[in-house]
């Protein structure tokens, strides 16, 4: 998993659309390559209106999107969409569900949360779980450098000692 945050910012009195895409992109949603596609945040909107519209009508099912529909919001094919979604879920921004619809069952995502603010929550913990198991490391590295560099002082002063 790697996650890439950046510090973009929107301009005074941002759109919907502007503030959907720097969140996308501090967050590192957004596509990477240059120019290939500049509507990934109509996912991100999508998927929230639809979670809105599930809690409303009471059918989970509804805040559900395959990843046909988000490659169309999205503007680029369901193969590519695929590459993406890997980034949201590794946020655990979104989680995979399925659901029976006429028979058949459908696989999709949806937001994980019933608001953009839980879910990104969600991804907030993640990422802080991340950095506090990363100050674990930190701080067990720097008790070994310093047991490492007593241990290395104690026998050099043993070969003073024979010497």
């Amino acid at each position: 998993m790697k996650v890439v945050l950046t510090n973009h910012e929107p301009g005074l009195s941002p759109s919907s659309e502007e503030l959907a895409r720097v969140i996308l992109a501090r967050i590192g949603l957004e596509p990477r390559k240059t120019g290939s596609t500049e509507k990934m945040h109509s996912v991100f909107v999508e998927m929230y209106e639809r979670s809105k519209m599930a809690n409303k009508e009471k059918k989970p099912e509804a805040a559900v999107m395959t990843v046909e529909e988000m490659g169309i919001f999205a503007g680029i094919t369901r193969q590519t969409m695929y590459d993406y979604l890997k980034r949201w879920l590794d946020l655990q921004l979104i989680n995979k569900t399925s659901y029976i619809k006429d028979g058949k069952v459908i696989i999709g995502y949806k937001l994980n949360g019933s608001t953009l603010d839980s879910a990104f929550e969600k991804a907030m913990q993640m990422v802080s779980n991340n950095l506090q198991t990363t100050q674990k490391y930190v701080q067990e590295l720097q008790k070994l450098l310093k047991n490492e560099k007593i241990k290395q002082t104690v026998n050099e002063k043993r070969v003073e000692e024979n010497v």
